[in-house]
């Protein structure tokens, strides 16, 4: 029996980089060998071990055979006779089929070091078609390795094309295609991750509410880098710069989908988009289940962005009504949650800077919503009780209260 560290680990090793995860792959071995052993199996669809002591996974040397559809659609075989070179084969990029011997020694079959040195994603054979799911993995290393100036090889771009036009990625489980959108979206720049797909096609089949925002109009004085969809991607990184927070990303990923329903003849203005876009954010999280936490966050910030960034205008002057601004407070949950509502102006943040020649400006809008937020909180219930007040009239006299402070605050920020 011999064991090989194997995957990301001998990559990001290679490359200089941490890697918290270890892979380890087991050849000439068995099942009931390692069993015997005190290994611990996990999972039926693939012979996957814990090892006893460190609890890291070692997987036995195997191959695949596609046998019907989807990802459960393989045929996998195992045994003491599977080879190291043949388990690294059904790998799907050569940067990732290189294993290390116990000894330190190398093997590398299908030149992945080459490759390293190169910057260059390329397929380990034609079983890379067999996994569709791998269409989004090689998108998202792209996007976790473009600081470091990978590109995607040609014939590889053009396998992926081909696997989209066969109807591939139809087999795709709705949970699977969130995982990968999640781990891009922790990517550095998670904007190529959707830029590999739309160039191979994927984004018109995963993500029609996305790909109808190419091509789409703006105001050339707001959005100077072009269409919707350039923003939108410029909006993602922005978001990244400024959250880690998942919420936040896809928010930012999602915000602007209304722009895509507007009608051709109303271009560039998009008056409305922000309601328009809601139906289209809950279509697309229930599509792929995304968390009802996830969907909820992004609905608020779909919705209210456009006010949001209405509560200073041009000259830094507030801009909405005590009325307006104790609405947006109330419908984003602001006044019971300060931290979500902290999140949605790192989104609306990101809306702004996302543009061609914003990147660096201020957002002043922030600071404003934080004191109007804390301005509308110092209501003092008891204040209120102490007049007699019972019933409905509770709730009336506090929102009444509510906007006298807002209006106070906005009164002392105009001076």
């Amino acid at each position: 029996m011999k064991v090989y560290l194997v995957g990301g680990a001998v990559r990001d090793k290679l490359l200089g980089l941490k890697n918290y995860d270890r892979d380890w792959v087991v050849v000439g071995s068995t099942p009931e060998a390692m069993l015997q052993l005190g290994y611990q199996q996990v999972g039926k669809d693939f012979p996957v071990f814990l090892h006893p002591e460190t609890k890291e996974e070692y997987a036995l040397a195997r191959t695949e055979r596609k046998a019907g559809k989807g990802y459960h659609g393989f045929e996998v075989f195992v045994g003491d006779k599977v080879s190291l070179e043949e388990d690294l084969r059904r790998r799907d990029l050569t940067i990732n089929a290189i294993a290390e011997a116990k000894s330190g020694e190398l093997i590398d079959p299908y030149r992945g070091r080459n490759d390293l040195e190169n910057r260059v994603l390329r397929h380990v054979s034609d079983a890379f078609v067999e996994d569709p799911l791998r269409v989004l993995r090689v998108a998202r290393f792209a996007a976790k390795l473009v600081p470091y100036g990978f590109n995607l090889a040609k014939e590889t771009r053009e396998l992926m094309q081909r696997m989209v036009a066969s109807g591939e990625l139809e087999d795709l489980t709705p949970e699977r295609v969130w995982q990968e959108v999640v781990k891009a979206l922790n990517t550095a720049r998670p904007s190529v991750f959707f830029e590999v797909l739309d160039e191979v096609g994927a984004v018109e089949i995963l993500f029609p509410e996305l790909h109808q925002l190419h091509g789409v109009a703006q105001p050339q004085k707001h959005h100077p880098e072009g269409d919707v969809w350039i923003h939108t991607m410029m909006v993602l990184d922005t978001a990244t710069r400024l959250s880690t927070d998942i919420d936040v990303r896809f928010a930012a990923l999602v915000h602007d989908l209304g722009k895509g329903v507007t009608p051709q003849e109303l271009w560039p203005k998009h008056h409305g988009h922000e309601a328009g876009g809601l139906p289209l954010v809950k279509k697309l999280c229930q599509r792929y289940r995304i968390p009802k936490k996830t969907q909820q966050f992004a609905e608020k910030v779909t919705e209210f962005h456009g006010l949001i960034h209405q509560g200073l205008n041009s000259e830094g002057k507030p801009h909405l009504k005590p009325k307006t601004v104790l609405k947006v407070l109330k419908s984003v949950g602001a006044l019971k949650n300060m931290q979500a509502f902290t999140k949605i102006l790192q989104a609306c943040e990101s809306d702004a800077k996302g543009r061609l020649g914003y990147e660096n400006k201020e957002y002043p809008q922030k600071l404003f919503w934080l004191g109007v937020l804390q301005a509308a909180s110092k209501v003092d219930n008891r204040e209120i009780l102490a007049t007699g007040v019972s019933g409905p009239e509770v709730g009336q006299a506090i929102e009444k209260k509510q906007k006298q402070l807002i209006a106070d605050f906005i009164d002392s920020y105009s001076k």
